[in-house]
């Protein structure tokens, strides 16, 4: 199609970005005008997001191998799903009339013949062997490129890529015909792929295979919270030794969840309507009050981002389409977005708050998936209900305790302070001890006041996908608070204690949350020659918040308990005295008292960074003098 031919058709069907924002989304623009403000943050978030991957495309006709790929800022690799991204441009081209959005997508939609095999599947990676799953997800993004943009295409290109949805199709149709052939999460989101291939392509079998999907996943959620599991090795209903299935917040929330309600909107499936209500309510129970996720305790967290989840699509869809049935939904959905922007930085989204600020150059992998949910909002506006942020959340305005007995994880909040207490003991790969926050560790502390207090990390980072995660930069150093020791070279830590448990308690204005841990190494090994049995209290007042650990046994091996605080390199630290840390942060001071003195774990740039969740932290350490460690957390 040439120049001339491609503006007059866009403007017959688009919007011209000539036009300013403000005026783009004004009423009388053709655009329904409910929700404006996040229209135009969702829209000018999609187009920032766009003109970066523009930035990073190689163009190259010459050359098939790399002509429209995306180069990766991060990783030494190439991603195979780049693909995905042509759904995303091809909305801007229709929505705006510039043509480098329409070749964007072409040339990123074109590469994928790379990575295309004769069984109508794409693999993830180049390696032809890799995993081929993740076709459904680009199957779902040319469907709906094709649905509302396939007449941006000539007639010859468009027949082919019809043609190349129908071999993908059919790979898929095979490939994932229950919900838990794999994960979760792939059947889950075949029930929408096949939904919307069957009626795209006129084709009964697919239609019928989408509800027989959606009638098997209605018993996929657990009680009492209604939380999408099956995010599990090896199989989808492995229960754990404390009898838990495997949840997984991130993937549930910005991928699985998105699907099944994009399917059950269309079909009008008011039972499974009603499930996904309650589902979302759960998980958004997890959701802090910037818009950030809570995933320190989900099976998969080692992909774990602040802001969700590194290869999924994001929240969007689910949380926006839904929020005629609970307004909060759409504060969920504006929070979230604003947050995934100011994530962003030179028109790429980065992998969490802190990589820039400590130089870690962002994966593409989270910008070209969660391009495509912003599109989704855009294309389905007309069917939108209201969203805004009228509604707090859950978590903004709760108070006290809130136990979630699949997950043996507690949720607590008094004045400003929000938290959460883990002893989860679920597995996503037992093999590879892949260790997200148990053993009754602070996963999160939150102040409404300075944000994010506390983060869990991976107890030790692994890529257990390699091709999926960046490396660690530096020294690894977890962010889980924990009690630990080394003896004979091994590290023993209360995070590798998966029987523990604990109670609660809420009176006189404190919250405390006690049970008792074992000091265990990565084998589970208790340690031996020192104290092994310690008991850690949590307590929490309007006024602050209190940590004890104490044991009755011999000390023998020097013992700490260990305190990183979330804290950017550029936030004053002081040392007034030696049981005293103060940080100076933006919103107020965050100041650390123990009885005991306080020591700095020395690291590059003054903070350690990790990947789960894309933070820098102060590591504090307090050191054991006798049988107990207390300290008290304020924010002055």
């Amino acid at each position: 199609m040439n120049r001339r031919k491609f503006i007059h058709r866009t403007a017959l069907t688009g919007i011209g970005l000539s036009l300013p924002l403000a005026q783009l989304f004004a009423k009388g623009s053709g655009i329904a005008n409910h929700s404006e403000e996040y229209r135009e943050l969702v829209f000018g978030l999609l187009k920032e997001w766009c003109d970066g991957m523009i930035k990073v495309q190689i163009i190259d006709p010459s050359n098939p191998k790399v002509h429209g790929l995306l180069d990766c800022p991060a990783c030494e690799t190439i991603h195979g799903r780049v693909s995905d991204a042509v759904y995303p441009f091809f909305y801007l081209a229709k929505a705006t009339g510039e043509k480098k959005y329409l070749d964007a997508g072409i040339a990123v939609f074109e590469w994928s013949q790379n990575v295309s095999h004769p069984d109508g599947s794409w693999t993830n990676d180049l390696d032809p062997k890799s995993w081929n799953g993740t076709t459904v997800f680009g199957a779902i993004a040319l469907a709906e490129t094709l649905k509302y943009h396939g007449d941006l295409l000539d007639a010859t290109r468009r027949q082919t890529w019809t043609d190349r949805l129908s071999e993908a199709a059919e790979f898929i149709y095979m490939k994932f015909p229950t919900i838990d052939a794999t994960n979760v999460n792939y059947g889950a989101t075949n029930v929408y792929a096949m939904n919307l291939i069957g009626s795209l392509l006129s084709e009964p079998k697919y239609t019928a295979l989408s509800k027989k999907l959606a009638s098997e996943v209605k018993s996929y959620f657990t009680q009492p919270n209604a939380l999408l599991y099956g995010e599990m090795k090896p199989s989808a209903h492995k229960l754990s030794e404390k009898g838990l299935l495997g949840v997984d917040l991130g993937y549930n929330v910005e991928e699985s969840l998105n699907s099944l309600v994009m399917y059950a909107l269309h079909e009008k499936d008011e039972e499974l309507l009603g499930i996904l209500q309650k589902s979302l309510e759960g998980h958004l129970e997890f959701m802090l009050p910037d818009g950030g996720f809570d995933n320190s305790w989900g099976t998969r967290m080692f992909k774990w981002t602040y802001w969700g989840s590194r290869t999924s699509d994001g929240c969007q869809p689910a949380f926006s389409l839904m929020a005629g049935y609970n307004p909060a939904f759409g504060t969920a959905a504006v929070k979230n977005t604003e947050l995934l922007k100011r994530c962003t930085a030179d028109g790429l989204l980065h992998g969490g708050p802190h990589y820039v600020s400590h130089g870690v150059k962002p994966c593409i992998h989270h910008t070209f998936t969660h391009t495509k949910s912003l599109a989704v909002i855009l294309d389905h506006w007309d069917q939108m209900p209201k969203v805004d942020v009228s509604n707090p959340l859950p978590r903004a305005e709760s108070d006290g305790l809130r136990y979630f007995e699949e997950l043996d994880t507690v949720l607590f909040a008094r004045g400003d302070w929000r938290g959460t207490v883990s002893a989860y003991d679920a597995e996503y790969n037992p093999k590879m001890d892949l260790r997200q926050a148990t053993g009754n560790s602070l996963s999160v502390l939150y102040h409404d006041q300075v944000g994010l207090l506390c983060a869990a990390s991976l107890a030790v980072y692994k890529l257990m996908e390699p091709l999926n995660q960046q490396d660690a930069p530096g020294k690894d150093i977890a962010l889980t608070p924990r009690l630990e020791t080394f003896r004979g070279g091994q590290w023993f830590t209360n995070l590798f204690d998966l029987p523990a448990s604990f109670s609660t308690d809420d009176q006189d204005g404190e919250i405390s949350i006690s049970g008792d841990v074992k000091l265990k190494n990565e084998a589970r090994e208790i340690v031996q020659g020192s104290a092994s049995d310690f008991r850690i209290s949590y307590l929490c007042s309007e006024s602050g918040m209190r940590i004890k650990a104490e044991t009755d046994q011999t000390l023998q091996e020097k013992t700490s308990f260990t305190l990183p605080i979330i804290s950017k390199n550029d936030e004053p630290v002081e040392q007034p005295e030696e049981h005293v840390i103060i940080i100076t942060k933006p919103g107020g001071k965050v100041r650390i008292v123990a009885n005991v003195p306080l020591t700095i774990i020395e690291t590059a740039k003054n903070r350690t960074f990790n990947m789960v969740p894309g933070m820098e932290a102060l590591p504090i350490k307090a050191d054991f003098v006798t049988g107990a460690v207390e300290l008290t957390i304020t924010v002055i």
